[in-house]
C-alpha cells in the first residue's frame, strides 16, 4: 500500500506556473491584486516609514518629522473584478527622538501645535476589469531579468472639506490638491507562480499642502513625503512600537473591515470630524 501511494505521489504533475502578460486587462489585474492583496481574499498589510519635508519657496527645505504607517486590507471578489476593503493608520515621530508625538514645535510657525494621528477608516478601492475610468490597466516596467514595478501618480483636485473661510488657520482654499507617486517592485518569478499573494517593496512619494494641524494655512508652500516599505508577510510583525501604538488606540485597525462602504475618510476629513466634536 506505501509503494502505491509513492508511486502515484511520483505520477502526479505539479501545476504548471503561469504566464502573465501585463499588457493584457485580466494579466495586469490578477498580477496586481496578487501583489497588493491577495487572490483568495486573506488580510494583508503594508507597513511603511520615511521623512516629511518642508517646500517653501525661497527657503531651504528641512526635514520636519518621520512618518510611520500600515494599511490593512482584504478583497472581495465581484462580477468584474474585487472589492479592496482598507483602513489606515499613520503616526508622527520626532526625529531626535523616534517616539511618537501628540504635540509638536512648528519651527516654520515658531510655535506649539497639537499633533494628530492618521484614522482613515475607510480607504476603499474597486479594482475591476471595466471601471470608471475604463478598461482596467496599471503602468508597469520591467527591470533586469526578475523584476518588475507596477506604479500608479495620481494627481488630485477637488473640493476641500475644510472651508477657507470655516477653517482661515487650517486651510488654504477651498480645493485640495495633492499628488501620490506609488511604486511596488516585486519579483516576475513570483508574479508567474501559483501563490495568491505575492511579496512586494513599496515607494511612495506625496506632495500636498500643509497638514490642517500644523496652522500654517497662509504660509507659503507645501509638504513633500518621502517614504519606502514592505508588504508583511506571513511570519513577520509590524514594529513592536508601533503595533502597541495602534492596540492601544484603536484596536480595530490591526485588521481590515468586513464590508465594503463608502465615501472614504482623508486626514482633512477627520480633522474637520473631530473639531466639530468640540
Amino acid at each position: 500500500m506505501g509503494l502505491f501511494f509513492q508511486c502515484a505521489a511520483q505520477k502526479k504533475s505539479k501545476t504548471p506556473a503561469k504566464s502573465l502578460n501585463l499588457a493584457k486587462a485580466e494579466d495586469n489585474l490578477e498580477a496586481f491584486v496578487k501583489m497588493r492583496a491577495d487572490l483568495n481574499g486573506e488580510e494583508v498589510t503594508y507597513y511603511w516609514i520615511g521623512s516629511v519635508y518642508s517646500f517653501v519657496p525661497g527657503e531651504r527645505s528641512v526635514p520636519l518629522f518621520t512618518l510611520e504607517g500600515c494599511n490593512v486590507g482584504k478583497t472581495v471578489k465581484v462580477e468584474g473584478g474585487y472589492q479592496f476593503l482598507t483602513r489606515e493608520v499613520a503616526v508622527y515621530k520626532d526625529l531626535e527622538t523616534g517616539k511618537i508625538m501628540s504635540k509638536w514645535y512648528n519651527p516654520l510657525l515658531k510655535d506649539s501645535v497639537d499633533v494628530m494621528a492618521v484614522w482613515n477608516d475607510p480607504v476603499n478601492q474597486q479594482f475591476m476589469l471595466k471601471g470608471k475610468y475604463g478598461d482596467w490597466g496599471v503602468d508597469y516596467t520591467t527591470l533586469g531579468d526578475d523584476r518588475l514595478a507596477m506604479h500608479s501618480d495620481i494627481f488630485l483636485l477637488y473640493p476641500s472639506p475644510l472651508k477657507k473661510a470655516d477653517f482661515p488657520e487650517n486651510s488654504r482654499s477651498d480645493n485640495y490638491q495633492a499628488a501620490e507617486l506609488f511604486q511596488f517592485f516585486f519579483s516576475k518569478k513570483d508574479m508567474n507562480s501559483n501563490a495568491p499573494s505575492i511579496y512586494s517593496d513599496i515607494s511612495w512619494t506625496r506632495m500636498s499642502d500643509f497638514l490642517p494641524w500644523m496652522r500654517m494655512a497662509d504660509k507659503p508652500g507645501y509638504l513633500v513625503y518621502q517614504c519606502r516599505g514592505y508588504k508583511v508577510m506571513k511570519g513577520q510583525e509590524l514594529p513592536t512600537d508601533f503595533k502597541n501604538y495602534i492596540q492601544a488606540n484603536k484596536p480595530e485597525y490591526l485588521h481590515a473591515p468586513d464590508k465594503y462602504t463608502s465615501p472614504n475618510m482623508t486626514s482633512w476629513k477627520y480633522f474637520k470630524q473631530l473639531k466639530e466634536k468640540k
